[in-house]
């Protein structure tokens, strides 16, 4: 059985919210069916009346390969031979409700094309080969309450650029001697990176996050973040991720009306909004994304190497009256302002991201 098959204890921890490593299962993995090979793919979509995958392997005609549900779990898998490394695909997704249909971008997809185009891409990370062992052997005793830090803030695609090349971004491994040699020679200890997800915006400096688990493409791929990292580690830097659980994009490919229903996004338009940002708020009191989120931190950490996560916007998180008007959401069940379900969330996250990990 190919590791990326979704087995019975894997639908179990999914349903019940507790399986935080669910990118290994969720979205396209290499691998073989019967000796042959291929792609899995698996997507979350419980209102979906049906699923398929769609790319340049079938002209990107839906129903050609259709996706079928797991037991009672929302999840839709398929196995499609002969899909490779590159292949570009999407899901295909009909909803049980007023016929909808949309195209969805992967939510657990490692690549995509670059942006304007949204189509996610098969992509493998286990290729690269990291050389950071002596600094993960260490790094605990470097995190200890009474150790030195300091830290330096960096937005990769504007800290240094080309002139001569119209004032292009540096990519990943342009930036790894570069930087190292800069953030030692002026005594910090650690890096952090805003953040480095795909997002719509060039400008925002890297919000809002839309593709949680892919590195921005116009700085390159995945193997070169994880050179730049690697050698950031061999200098003896750590390196914190700030990352976004707080909110995301509305993009018709991406995670918001999923399925035809409000399936990331809170139903309730009071709590799945940012009026400031116009970007849609998970829900957390739902397990399933409680688990989407936590798995997506811990990606992070296993597959890249991450020392460590800053939480972006957690006021926004906290409070059911952030930015809004005195008593537009009323208070919670106990009579206060607290978002109860994003405090748990929070407590869940935390004590997932500090238990002790493989890097791969």
């Amino acid at each position: 059985m190919s590791a990326a098959t979704l087995t019975d204890y894997d639908v179990y921890l999914w349903s019940e919210g507790s399986h935080y490593r669910a990118y290994e299962k969720l979205g396209a993995h290499l691998g073989e069916e019967d000796g042959v090979a291929g792609t899995h793919f698996a997507v979350w979509a419980p209102d979906a009346r049906a699923v398929s995958v769609i790319g340049d392997f079938n002209g990107w005609q839906a129903g050609v390969n259709p996706m079928h549900p797991v037991d009672a779990s929302g999840v839709w898998k398929a196995f499609i031979p002969g899909v490779r490394q590159g292949t570009l695909y999407k899901y295909a997704v009909t909803s049980r409700y007023g016929n909808y249909h949309v195209e969805k971008a992967d939510p657990y997809g490692f690549a995509s094309e670059i942006r304007p185009l949204t189509a996610s891409k098969v992509w493998d990370l286990s290729g690269y080969r990291w050389a950071d062992g002596e600094w993960l052997a260490r790094r605990g005793r470097a995190a200890t309450l009474d150790a030195p830090i300091a830290i330096y803030e960096v937005h990769l695609g504007s800290w240094r650029k080309v002139p001569h090349e119209g004032n292009r971004w540096l990519g990943y491994r342009e930036l790894a001697a570069q930087l190292a040699d800069y953030v030692h020679h002026m005594g910090y200890t650690h890096v952090e990176f805003l953040p480095v997800s795909e997002h719509p915006l060039d400008a925002s400096w890297g919000l809002p996050a839309g593709r949680l688990l892919r590195p921005d493409q116009p700085l390159r791929h995945a193997a070169g973040l994880m050179y730049l990292i690697d050698t950031l580690h061999q200098r003896g830097l750590g390196v914190i991720l700030d990352w976004v659980p707080a909110h995301f994009p509305r993009d018709v490919h991406g995670l918001g009306y999923f399925d035809g229903t409000h399936l990331y996004e809170h139903s309730d338009p009071r709590l799945g909004e940012h009026q400031d940002w116009g970007t849609f708020i998970f829900n957390y009191g739902r397990k399933e994304i409680s688990n989407f989120l936590i798995s997506n931190a811990l990606f992070w950490l296993d597959k890249y190497h991450i020392d460590g996560l800053r939480v972006d916007a957690v006021a926004s998180m906290l409070y059911l009256d952030y930015s809004r008007k005195e008593g537009g959401l009323g208070p919670d069940r106990f009579g206060s302002r607290e978002n109860l379900d994003a405090i748990d969330f929070l407590r869940r996250f935390s004590t997932s991201a500090s238990t002790p990990s493989t890097p791969t």
